[in-house]
């Protein structure tokens, strides 16, 4: 059997129309502009009206993918919609998607926070590589701003709403996923919850007067995970790529926090130049925070035929999630070399040698800038302490009454 690639041959983004910036959230909560930028590089973030659901938001990012791939919906063998909040919990949301597009293909949605497009990424290439599928929509998208306290200055300020998709089609050319590294840490997964809103939680008044229907997050605690994850995640995935921090042309991180984007650059040793950063625009669209990287960096012409793209991302459950794009076709190769890595030679040596002597660098940073710089000055959120008896959202919620 020859193999088979995944190449993206298609994408497309939306945003809602209503953009609400640091000013809008002086007038609204505790905060203030300057206070927004310093600490997390956030200038504004598009918010969904009343009519606008995430299936809605999905589909008009998918029709715009769908355009540039040159093809229909009926043309989709698969259909995988990452999101953490659906329109309901059931009908799962991506069998309203493809309703919507008029396909007639399998949908299924994931959940895993602010990773999940990466997640969805690299389970379409699977169906693509083992040759059970042509032609695989997918999909990240966030309404989060519904499951936000407006009056929780610890969150309100971070997030915005958004979708991006991509079409993945097979090809037989080596482009596409070259690699990924998936992992989770279900033991801090308190850390990023929406306590109510499922089985362990009865939906009554009580729940409802404590605000466990909202989103709340340990900003210290997600601050640590991100700032320890990303960089060894992306490491990992180079190694599983047989490439160094220097054959990346593109670093796409997940657009969460700009303290933690540059931490994990400094300790990568990645120039901000090969960086993209759209946080400023959108804060924290979770789900669809990388597409929508991924596709502004495509529309403002920083990619080009062969380059590597390496997407990392961090996210509720906690999870992590990254991968390496070779973009479109490589210039110059075709199937018949797709076997060349496994000729050992003097430039395999030399990046076996690189990485290891990046991985001790990055370690040695993480040391100096962990005994360095003091938790509260650097980490989100600065306005909440955290205790040791009662879960920190309840105490949290104790406290305003």
């Amino acid at each position: 059997m020859s193999l088979r690639y995944s190449q993206i041959s298609g994408w497309g983004k939306y945003v809602p129309e209503k953009v609400l910036t640091n000013f809008d959230l002086e007038k609204m909560v505790d905060t203030n502009d300057e206070w927004i930028t310093q600490r997390t590089g956030i200038k504004e973030r598009h918010i969904a009206d009343e009519a606008e659901t995430s299936s809605s938001m999905a589909v008009a990012a998918a029709k715009k993918a769908l355009d540039v791939a040159g093809l229909q919906a009926t043309d989709l063998d698969l259909i995988i919609v990452s999101t953490s909040s659906p329109d309901y919990l059931v009908p799962i949301v991506s069998s309203l998607v493809q309703d919507k597009l008029g396909a007639t293909c399998p949908a299924f949605t994931l959940v895993t926070g602010c990773t999940g497009f990466v997640y969805g990424l690299v389970t379409g290439h699977q169906f693509i590589a083992t040759g059970a599928y042509d032609n695989v929509l997918v999909i990240g998208v966030e309404l989060i701003s519904k499951f936000l306290d407006w009056t929780d200055r610890d969150t309100c300020v971070l997030f915005g709403d958004g979708a991006g998709a991509v079409v993945l089609a097979a090809s037989n050319t080596p482009t596409g996923v070259k690699s990924f590294d998936l992992g989770s840490d279900g033991a801090k997964g308190k850390h990023l919850i929406v306590p109510g809103l499922g089985t362990a939680t009865k939906i009554d008044h009580a729940m409802i007067d404590r605000g466990e229907q909202y989103l709340r997050m340990n900003g210290r605690e997600v601050f640590k995970f991100a700032t320890r994850v990303m960089p060894k995640s992306t490491l990992k995935v180079l190694e599983n790529a047989g490439m160094t921090v220097d054959d990346i042309d593109l670093l796409i991180p997940h657009q969460a926090n700009a303290r933690i984007i540059d931490l994990a650059i400094r300790r990568l040793g990645i120039p901000k130049e090969k960086v993209f950063v759209n946080l400023h625009k959108y804060g924290n669209t979770s789900a669809a925070s990388i597409p929508l990287a991924l596709i502004e960096a495509i529309e403002e012409g920083r990619l080009k035929e062969g380059d590597h793209i390496c997407m990392v991302s961090f996210g509720a459950g906690l999870t992590w999630a990254s991968t390496v794009v070779q973009w479109g076709q490589p210039l110059g190769q075709t199937a018949e070399v797709a076997d060349e890595d496994l000729i050992w030679d003097i430039n395999a040596l030399r990046k076996r040698l690189a990485r290891t002597s990046t991985s001790v660098r990055v370690k040695a940073r993480t040391v100096l800038d962990e005994t360095s710089y003091k938790a509260g000055t650097l980490m989100l959120p600065l306005y909440t302490s955290v205790g040791k008896r009662l879960p920190w959202w309840s105490r949290k919620n104790s406290r305003k009454k």
